[in-house]
């Protein structure tokens, strides 16, 4: 099984993907610009705190997926994304829900 900063590591790499796929996509809309913006500063924060208090390192970890589900529905609502980039949203989506599951911090 992956270490907790291995796993850190693979959502950091499928929101770089999901950052890297809407430098390409000049229709998406602001909104749903700003939602990706903040799962990324809650993404930052939680890897911030990740190796600290246990409870903190949960509490984190459940408002940066609680941000993911934002960013979830506001790219399957935004008709300006391609599907490649509404799917690599899901995966990062899933990737922090997975992690959250299955975290033994706390």
């Amino acid at each position: 099984m992956e270490t907790l900063a291995q796993r850190i590591e693979l959502i950091d790499r499928h929101a770089a993907r999901c950052k890297a796929a809407l430098a390409s996509e000049a229709a998406a809309s602001p909104v749903f610009l700003a939602v990706f913006a903040e799962l990324e500063r809650k993404l930052d924060k939680l890897k911030g705190v990740i190796d600290g208090d246990a409870r903190t390192a949960r509490d984190h970890l459940i408002e940066t997926e609680q941000a993911a589900d934002s960013m979830k529905i506001a790219a399957q609502a935004d008709d300006g994304l391609s599907p490649q980039a509404v799917e690599l949203a899901a995966t990062m989506h899933d990737s922090l829900c997975v992690l959250k599951h299955e975290w033994q911090g706390v």
